[in-house]
C-alpha cells in the first residue's frame, strides 16, 4: 500500500456515517474503507463489519488484524468513554491515529455543567445557568420558582439528544427536574442544568482542529422539532440546510473571535488533547452569537449537507488533523446549496416499528439518500430507526434544492413514512 494511502475503520451506523462515508470513499487516498457496524447505505461505501463501537478491545484487535492506519469516530459515547485514550494507552494501537478527542476533550459535550464552566472560564457567551443535583434538589425547586419563563432544563449526561426540555410554566419545570434527578435519563440526569432562555435563531457550527490551529467548515441550520411551524417534541433532527443566509462575514467575525478562537485555545491552554470535530451549536441573540452546547462531533443530520458542500479530499484533512498540520490546508467549499430531508418511522419521536420495507430507492435522480435507520434484510432494504433516510440535494438556492429533495422523497416508500415539508422554509424570506 503506497505510503500516503489509509485503511480506515469508521464507527457509527447512522446517517452522519454514511455521509462521513460517502466522502471518504471518494478519495483516492481510501485504500480500503470498513464501517462497524454501518447500514444500507454505508455497505455502498465500504464493507460494514459487526463490531460494537463501545467494545474497544474488540476494535483495536481488528485494527491490528486488518492493519488499519487510521480510525474515525462518528457518534458521541465511544468519544466521551475514552476511545481516544485507550488506543493511546495500548502500546500495540499507539500508532494509529484517531480522529476524535480524548476523553477529557470529549467532557465538552458529555458534561453540560462542565461545558458550561469551561465557557465561564474563557469568557465565552452562553445562557445563564444554575446546577442542581438529588442532593440539592429542594434548592433547585425553590430557584425555579423565581425563575422567569420559559425555563431551560438540561441532563448533565448524554441523553441521545432528548435530555433538553424547555418549560412554559412553574409547575412544569418543578416535575421536569423531580423527574430528571429521578432518574429518566438514568445516569445522564443525575445533575441538571438549569439556563435562562435565549430567544433568537439556532445555527451549527463545525470546526476540525489538530489541538493547536483549526479549519472552519461549512455552517448549517437543523430542524429539531417533529412537526410542521416547529411544532412538537425534540427528534435527533428533521432536515438541514447549508449555507445559512443570516450567518454573514460580520457573523462569521464574531463567531470566530469571541467562540471558535477562546474555545480552542483553552482546550490547549488546558492541556486537553483535541483531534477531531467541534460542533457549536449557536443562537443569534439581537445580532450577537451565543453557545447553547458543544459536541464533540459532527451533527446529525448537519452532516448530511456539510460534507456534500465540503470539496476539500477529507482523507488529507484527517490526515493533517492527526499530524498537527492543519494549519497547512485551505478549505475549498461548494458555492451551491445543500439541503436533506429526513424520512423518519411512523410514531417517531416515540414508539415506532421496525423491519419496514423501504422501496423506490432506485428511482432516486438529484438526490443523495443518506441512510440512517436501515439495514439489508436478503434482498430488501428495511427500516431499523426512527430516522431512516435522509435526502439530499444540491441547488442554486433553498428553494430549488428543497424541490429535489421533496420530489424524491416521495418516491421512497415504506409503511408509516412522515417528513417535513417545511425544513428550510424559515430562510426563504431572508
Amino acid at each position: 500500500m503506497p505510503a500516503n494511502e489509509h485503511r480506515i475503520l469508521l464507527l457509527g451506523s447512522g446517517g452522519r456515517e454514511h455521509a462521513i462515508a460517502w466522502k471518504l470513499s471518494k478519495s483516492k487516498r481510501c485504500a480500503q474503507l470498513y464501517i462497524a457496524p454501518g447500514n444500507a447505505g454505508t455497505a455502498t461505501c465500504g464493507e460494514n463489519v459487526p463490531l460494537n463501537p463501545l467494545d474497544f478491545e474488540s476494535v483495536g484487535r481488528f485494527c491490528l488484524d486488518n492493519r488499519i492506519t487510521m480510525v474515525v469516530v462518528g457518534p458521541e459515547e465511544p468519544l466521551v468513554r475514552g476511545i481516544w485514550d485507550y488506543f493511546q494507552e495500548e502500546g500495540m494501537l499507539k500508532h494509529i491515529p484517531v480522529i476524535g478527542p480524548s476523553k477529557a476533550g470529549a467532557v465538552l459535550e458529555g458534561s453540560k455543567a462542565w461545558s458550561k464552566k469551561f465557557m465561564h472560564r474563557h469568557n465565552i457567551p452562553t445562557a445563564g445557568y444554575r446546577e442542581f443535583t438529588g442532593e440539592t434538589i429542594a434548592e433547585g425547586l425553590e430557584y425555579l420558582k423565581n425563575h422567569s419563563l420559559p425555563i431551560v432544563l438540561k441532563a448533565d449526561g448524554l441523553a441521545a439528544g432528548k435530555g433538553v426540555v424547555i418549560c412554559s410554566s412553574h409547575t412544569e419545570a418543578e416535575r421536569e427536574m423531580q423527574e430528571m434527578l429521578g432518574g429518566k435519563f438514568g445516569s445522564a440526569g443525575h445533575r441538571v442544568v438549569v439556563e435562562e432562555f435565549l430567544s433568537g435563531i439556532e445555527f451549527s457550527v463545525f470546526v476540525l482542529t489538530d489541538g493547536r490551529t483549526y479549519k472552519i467548515l461549512p455552517e448549517a441550520k437543523d430542524y429539531k422539532r417533529i412537526g410542521e411551524g416547529d411544532t412538537g417534541p425534540n427528534t435527533g433532527g428533521m432536515g438541514a440546510v447549508s449555507p445559512v443566509p443570516f450567518v454573514d462575514d460580520v457573523m462569521w467575525q464574531k463567531v470566530e473571535e469571541r467562540i471558535i478562537q477562546p474555545t480552542v485555545k483553552g482546550l490547549q491552554k488546558e492541556k486537553i488533547p483535541y483531534k477531531g470535530f467541534i460542533f457549536f451549536g449557536l443562537i443569534k441573540v439581537s445580532g450577537e452569537p451565543f453557545v447553547i452546547e458543544y459536541n464533540c462531533r459532527m451533527g446529525d443530520p448537519e452532516t448530511e449537507v456539510v460534507m456534500p458542500r465540503l470539496k476539500n479530499d477529507l482523507v488529507t484533512l484527517f490526515d493533517n488533523c492527526a499530524k498537527g498540520t492543519l494549519g497547512r490546508v485551505k478549505i475549498s467549499t461548494d458555492k451551491r446549496t445543500a439541503t436533506t430531508i429526513f424520512l423518519v418511522s411512523g410514531g417517531y419521536p416515540g414508539d415506532y416499528a421496525k423491519g419496514k420495507t423501504i422501496t423506490g430507492l432506485d428511482q432516486v435522480k438529484g438526490s443523495i439518500a443518506f441512510h440512517a435507520g436501515t439495514v439489508e434484510k436478503g434482498e430488501k432494504v428495511v427500516t431499523n430507526g426512527g430516522r431512516v433516510i435522509a435526502m439530499t440535494s444540491y441547488g442554486k438556492d433553498i428553494p430549488a434544492a428543497l424541490r429535489k429533495s421533496k420530489r424524491n422523497a416521495g418516491l421512497v416508500k415504506f409503511e408509516g413514512k412522515y417528513y417535513r415539508k417545511d425544513i428550510g422554509k424559515d430562510l426563504t424570506a431572508l
